[in-house]
């Protein structure tokens, strides 16, 4: 059985190990080669330690052999800033649990209207089935390619 838990301080290493080898896979190759490093470097362990030490909020699923297997990451309560599912687990529907949990955890701390989210250019299919909508097109910034999207609650009421 799958458990989705509140990630702690004590996982940011496990976490850092899943999504960048995600993000080896999937983000990079979108991206210019320049970048690479600049993005994997802020998914290392301490990076991770320091979202959480600073407010960011994690959630996180782990497998019955207490693997973690699938974490998002909110930043300021409302913008959706790490989503990663591991290849055994993807088209489970974990994503959309973890996007849950974070987005009522978000709405219990604050009144958000909206949420955001720069997907990466292979992933907004995901975030249009929780809603999202592109607000501009594919953009490129410092080798970073992403699509800005926004979920208006108001909307999707």
């Amino acid at each position: 059985m799958i458990r989705f838990i509140q990630a702690e301080v004590k996982h940011a290493q496990p976490i850092s190990e899943l999504i960048q080898a995600l993000a080896k896979k999937y983000v990079c190759p979108t991206c210019d080669e320049s970048f690479h490093e600049t993005l994997l470097g802020s998914m290392t362990s301490q990076s991770i330690k320091d979202y959480i030490q600073s407010g960011y909020q994690y959630h996180i699923a782990i497998d019955p052999e207490s693997n973690i297997i699938a974490v998002i990451g909110m930043r300021d309560s409302n913008h959706l800033y790490h989503l990663f599912v591991s290849d055994d687990y993807q088209g489970q529907g974990i994503a959309r649990k973890l996007w849950e949990m974070a987005k009522s955890a978000s709405l219990r701390q604050t009144r958000h209207t909206h949420f955001t989210v720069n997907s990466a250019v292979n992933a907004e299919h995901v975030y249009k089935n929780f809603g999202f909508k592109r607000i501009a097109g594919v953009r490129t910034r410092e080798g970073m390619v992403d699509v800005p999207m926004r979920l208006d609650l108001s909307e999707n009421v």
